[in-house]
């Protein structure tokens, strides 16, 4: 028998096909994810009133007897929530759990379909993955990673106990453990770390009539698969077919004479982010991933991507504020004051500093009490400055956009617009220093001084918010990390050395 042109389907539907009857269930508008929230919100505040009012009345009465009361007089309550949760998306009801309290959340988390409760896993954050994680019992644990396809599992995997992880892997395919193998081998950041197994291929020389007819064979096609995978026998990848140039093209004729050739593949190691850039420059829906040898291991969908950029986004925003991580809104108290302490205590260090340059200057300080009065305008609108500069330099650097070649340009711009910057607003500011203590003897140097700490402060302000952020890239950590925090003491310590200084050489 000739060997067939196409992988044959699975006899065992691959695991996460096969998804919910709620998961392809979208939302009525975008608001109805908050309108839900307000809606469980209500439902648990009368459910909490009844259930300690059940508790009040039944003082007095057995264990047994007032854990029935109690359980008879929330049912009903227990009853609307179910009902209100189970149409929800399961990134609706991963909002819902996120904006909840502990006790509420886990309320909530019991009334989950079971089924339901792996993709519910994965659309939480992490750190309130953990809470409902550490509140299920095994069996549960087993049940809801068995309901995921290989890639998610992998995604999953490091938060689940490793037995756990060890018995839903027994009972995968041979294939299917292997996928996961792979999957768990690649870097957290890289392609391979996000990338989906479940794709189709079709051979060249096979007529698009065939790949219609092996298409139908399957129940449904993997999300977001806009075109089919050309592979040779070794399963290196030749090209892609496009969905639409399979419907549109002649049944009759060959793969090979309708299909794209210049296909952007992917390599498993490559940095995912990287990857979602050309995503967004070319406007790809999926993308092929291959191994050194040019075989097709795996593809990148949009959703992986959009996931990418979130969780990018977020470490920024995170990094730049001083936050090691993400936090639970409703963590305890000491893991949540535990998390700020670092750049906190970074953050005193800096301002003690900032303070013993001023007491350097205490001399001169009390000769122009104006000084003091003026220092943090000088300090403030530097710190505005570079803080403008540093946000446009990160992104850049995000984007890869700051290359060898190009980076002494974009110094050299962001330093004449420095000076700019500070010769205009720094004499706006020594104008209306002048203004306010014109009728002094000082008013006129005040206002000169005003001007020049103005100009040089913004000007180190710009090399910083830059150097820094470059630095941070060339030794392998995140540019946002703590830039802000830095930045902020340099522009503050040295605004007032440059002040002061200043002074100290025009008023002697």
């Amino acid at each position: 028998m000739a060997e067939s042109p196409f992988p044959p389907p699975s006899d065992r539907e691959p695991i996460g096909i096969a998804l919910s009857d709620h998961a392809d269930q979208h939302p009525r508008d975008p608001e109805d994810a908050h309108r839900a929230l307000t809606e469980v919100e209500g439902l648990l505040a009368h459910y909490d009133a009844v259930r300690e009012q059940a508790r009040h009345d039944a003082e007095g009465l057995s264990p047994e007897r007032r854990v029935l009361v109690e359980q008879v007089a929330v049912a009903q309550y227990l009853a609307h929530l179910r009902a209100r949760l189970d149409p929800l998306h399961p990134a609706d009801v991963a909002y819902i759990l996120e904006a909840l309290p502990r006790n509420q959340r886990l309320v909530v988390w019991d009334l989950v379909k079971a089924e339901r409760d792996g993709e519910i896993l994965l659309e939480v954050s992490d750190s309130v993955r953990e809470t409902l994680i550490a509140s299920m019992d095994r069996e549960e644990l087993v049940a809801a990673a068995g309901t995921l396809d290989t890639d998610d599992l992998a995604e999953l995997a490091e938060d689940l106990p490793d037995d756990v992880v060890e018995q839903v892997r027994r009972q995968l395919t041979p294939e299917e453990r292997e996928q996961l193998r792979a999957a768990m081998s690649y870097p957290e950041h890289s392609v391979g770390g996000w990338m989906d197994f479940e794709l189709v291929t079709v051979r060249e020389d096979v007529s698009l009539e065939v790949v219609l007819r092996y298409l139908r064979r399957f129940d449904k096609l993997p999300p977001h698969t806009d075109q089919v995978f050309v592979v040779d026998r070794h399963d290196v990848l030749r090209g892609a077919l496009p969905l639409d140039r399979l419907l549109v093209s002649e049944p009759e004729a060959l793969v090979q004479d309708v299909m794209q050739r210049d296909v952007l593949s992917l390599q498993a190691h490559d940095e995912a982010s990287e990857a979602a850039q050309a995503f967004e420059r070319y406007d790809l829906l999926s993308a092929p991933v291959v191994d050194l040898r040019g075989r097709l291991i795996g593809r990148l969908t949009v959703a992986e991507v959009v996931d990418v950029i979130r969780e990018q986004n977020e470490a920024e925003v995170l990094s730049a504020a001083g936050l090691r991580e993400e936090e639970d809104l409703f963590a305890s108290i000491w893991n949540s004051a535990r998390n700020r302490w670092l750049w906190l205590a970074v953050n005193l260090g800096t301002a003690f500093f900032a303070s013993r340059v001023i007491g350097a200057f205490e001399g001169t300080i009390e000769k122009v009490v104006a000084l003091a009065a003026l220092m943090p305008i000088v300090a403030g609108i530097a710190g505005n400055s570079g803080n403008q500069t540093m946000t446009l330099f990160i992104r850049s650097l995000a984007l890869g956009q700051v290359t060898p070649g190009n980076a002494m340009r974009l110094f050299r711009k962001e330093v004449v617009i420095a000076l700019l910057n500070g010769a205009v607003w720094g004499g706006i500011a020594g104008v209306f220093a002048w203004l306010l203590y014109r009728d002094t003897d000082q008013g006129v140097m005040l206002g000169v001084t005003m001007m020049l700490a103005m100009l040089l402060n913004m000007l180190l302000a710009a090399l910083i918010a830059m150097a820094v952020p470059l630095l941070l890239q060339r030794v392998g950590r995140d540019p946002a990390l703590g830039s802000s925090v830095l930045l902020t003491f340099t522009t503050d310590s040295m605004g007032f050395f440059i002040f002061l200084g200043l002074a100290t050489l025009f008023f002697g």
